[in-house]
């Protein structure tokens, strides 16, 4: 009897699916009748019925053991008399039907929520019925509505936390005050961007003796959460539900309630806040020569901007230093600390990869007035190693104390992983590596010596690529990309999760106490997952092993699984904003229809590539086909494709000009035309057959271009071609010639 395999329905918009298996093993492939019976996210067993040429298994659905209750969100049709519902998310791959008095006041074209009242079979549709109106898709913000119910975010407090927050205070009390050192006279700083509502941290830094050399004390003070948010209570479990803050743009769904995330745990200037602060003694050199936590209240004496506190640095006389004229001396110090933390970056190997965030600017109705790069300067980065240093401290602090706790790990990369990316460095002519086991200071060494290539941002975009993502777990195995042994999230506790976790972990410690983790009544997924994952880590123990592997106690599996919850949560939240995103670019673009670009290609694969626009920062498709009348070939080491014929080569950094001609909103794509190849194709192309550069004797290239075209052009009633297609000829012709006269052709 074949082994049934349990896992999660993952579908495809193209009709097809997947199942994502528990074990962790390879994904079973499941062709479209097999996904007739089932939806997306559906839990089942299947059987592996056959491997393809490339070994990937093939499988058919035997049971369905679990269908979570997922409400589809989708536009209203009437079609036909047949009322019925396409899902917004294609990868549900069916519409819904709607009995007539189901609709409830939902007209057609509308964007509503369906609740499912039968399920999909082999021979018919699934059946809903209306569960809430949205409005229109071009309402403001319906994008956002959309994403929050497709992805599962909580977009609601629950009336007992509302209630909850109604009752904490407005301020700080005389007895909050109480077993606090008192910092209202130290003048800490916040330094946040301009569109910043909450204020998680400030700091403050003065020059200070350290053992027998100079140095700094840095103080970073973190809104203390963990006072007015109690394990357990009302407010606690929404928190805890949502994991995370959500940004998406012009909206945010924060964590906590307002009252606490704006109010009362938001570090405002010129009142009274808790904190917990983690100070610090760092020495010329950058390394952290003692710290302690301990709670405080404090008096925030700044609000900065980050491009305020740039100017100030770049120009201590200047107007904006004249404002803040007792505080510059504070904030030099602050640069002097960040120089040295940065020095101690610098000889750890972290990885420091310079890449670029895009903003979206829109107006009040929620439509797009530009897409602009995000400039990080020497503030944000001050205010970066400052944050680092402190998550370092609680992590070693924790470890020191063997109390259990949340660890942010970052592992290295995959053998796969690395291997490809070797292989890439080495076809592209990179005169540096990596080593099949490597330290982050290889791939930074690689990022130093390609940072003044024209395809620098390219390969650093590969390096990154190559690199696992990073997790919340109690069982800490470091952080690679920032090269620490041990490292958490101390500094976020209004946003994230784990940050009040630590805190809460930091506080019991300071009291020589033990945190229990509460019994939170949340979904049980990640508990689910990580049982299933436990159960086959005890099952199958590898030939390495001389014995099986104990499971973890009952505590360490529930930090676990706070952890796969949390980590879990913040891949949902950065999935829901960049669909978001995603959404809004092609919207933007359907008003660019038929225009043309420049643009750059930042990946290539089988079925084409895939390139962002230099004025917009908008990716989109060129399809294979797009790509001329030859035969491409992608060469995976080199992370391009090549024609056999011409032998024009796209790959990763290759500039192009391309025309926007299509848009799907739904799918969230965009497919781009070429309009033509850069001349840098073109004059590779004709070298490599043998043929003198189109800008060669003199001609310039654009000349020659058009010059080709004349030579090649067709007679009365032909096919107009187009002064490349015309070039590619002329290429292949005198290849041929060539061939003739005496070079042996291949055939």
């Amino acid at each position: 009897m074949l082994d049934e395999i349990e896992g999660v329905i993952n579908g495809h918009r193209d009709g097809h699916g997947y199942v994502v298996r528990d074990d962790g093993e390879g994904d079973i492939y499941l062709p479209p009748n097999e996904m007739r019976a089932v939806l997306h996210k559906d839990r089942v067993k299947a059987r592996i019925v056959r491997h393809d040429r490339k070994g990937r298994a093939e499988g058919r659905v035997v049971e369905i053991v679990e269908r979570p209750p997922q409400p589809i969100i989708g536009r209203l049709l009437h079609e036909s008399g047949v009322w019925l519902v396409a899902p917004e998310d294609k990868r549900y791959g069916q519409d819904v039907l709607i009995p007539k008095g189901a609709t409830a006041l939902a007209k057609a074209g509308q964007v509503v929520v369906v609740e499912l009242t039968e399920p999909p079979s082999l021979y018919g549709q699934p059946v809903g019925r209306v569960k809430e109106v949205l409005g229109e898709i071009d309402d403001p913000g319906m994008e956002i509505e959309i994403a929050v119910r497709k992805y599962g975010v909580p977009h609601e407090f629950s009336d007992a936390c509302i209630a909850l927050a109604r009752t904490l205070p407005d301020k700080v009390r005389p007895q909050d005050k109480k077993h606090r050192v008192d910092l209202t006279d130290v003048p800490l700083v916040t330094i946040d961007g301009e569109d910043a509502r909450d204020f998680d941290d400030a700091v403050y830094c003065e020059p200070a003796k350290v053992g027998r050399g100079k140095g700094w004390r840095l103080l970073v003070a973190i809104a203390d959460v963990s006072n007015y948010v109690e394990t357990g209570s009302a407010i606690d479990i929404d928190a805890y539900e949502r994991a995370t803050s959500v940004y998406f743009p012009r909206r945010v769904i924060p964590m906590l309630p307002e009252k606490l995330s704006n109010g009362l745990c938001s570090l405002n200037p010129e009142v009274e806040r808790l904190c917990m602060v983690c100070d610090m003694l760092i020495n010329s050199g950058g390394e952290i020569y003692a710290y302690q936590f301990y709670p405080a209240v404090m008096w925030s004496h700044a609000r900065f901007t980050y491009t305020e506190v740039a100017a100030i640095l770049a120009n201590t006389r200047g107007p904006e230093a004249i404002r803040r004229k007792d505080r510059v001396a504070d904030l030099e110090n602050l640069s002097d600390v960040y120089r040295a933390l940065l020095k101690a970056r610098q000889a750890r190997g972290a990885v420091d990869f310079e890449t670029t965030e895009t903003q979206i600017i829109c107006d009040d109705s929620g439509r797009i007035e530009q897409i602009v790069p995000r400039t990080r300067n020497e503030a944000h980065r001050l205010i970066e190693e400052s944050m680092l240093a402190a998550n370092v401290c609680s992590a070693d602090y924790i470890q020191e104390s063997k109390h259990p706790g949340l660890y942010r790990v970052h592992e290295g990369p995959t053998p796969e992983k690395v291997e490809l990316l070797r292989n890439y460095l080495k076809a592209i002519g990179v005169g540096v590596t990596v080593s099949e086991d490597p330290a982050p200071g290889e791939f930074q060494r690689v990022a130093e010596a390609t940072k003044e290539r024209p395809d620098a941002l390219q390969i650093h975009s590969m390096l990154l690529r190559s690199m696992s993502q990073a997790i919340y777990t109690p069982i800490n195995s470091g952080h690679f990309g920032l090269a620490y042994d041990a490292y958490t999230h101390f500094t976020s506790p209004i946003r994230r999760y784990p940050d009040l976790l630590v805190h809460r972990v930091i506080k019991a410690i300071l009291s020589n106490e033990r945190y229990q983790l509460p019994v939170l009544p949340t979904p049980g997924e990640a508990h689910e997952k990580l049982a299933r994952r436990l159960a086959a880590r005890v099952r199958a123990p590898t030939n390495k092993l001389k014995k099986p592997v104990q499971p973890p106690s009952r505590e360490v599996q529930a930090w676990e699984a706070a952890g796969l919850h949390c980590s879990a949560n913040e891949r949902r939240a950065d999935e829901a904003s960049r669909d978001v995103e995603a959404w809004l670019k092609c919207k933007y673009m359907r008003e660019h229809l038929g225009e043309e670009y420049g643009g750059v290609v930042t990946s290539a694969t089988t079925f084409g590539i895939f390139v962002t626009l230099d004025a917009m920062y908008v990716e989109g498709l060129v399809h294979i086909t797009e790509l001329g009348g030859e035969y491409f070939k992608f060469d995976e080491a080199r992370q391009e494709l090549r024609g056999e014929r011409t032998g024009i080569r796209y790959a990763i950094g290759t500039r192009v000009r391309v025309q926007v001609s299509r848009v799907d909103l739904d799918g969230r794509k965009i497919d781009f035309r070429l309009v033509r190849e850069g001349e840098e194709l073109v004059n590779r192309a004709m070298k490599d057959k043998g043929v003198p550069a189109a800008a060669g004797n003199g001609v310039p290239a654009k000349a020659s271009v058009k010059r080709a075209a004349r030579k090649t052009a067709p007679a009365t009633g032909e096919r107009a071609r187009s002064p490349i297609q015309a070039l590619k000829s002329a290429v292949k012709k005198a290849a041929t010639t060539k061939s003739k006269s005496g070079r042996k052709s291949r055939r």
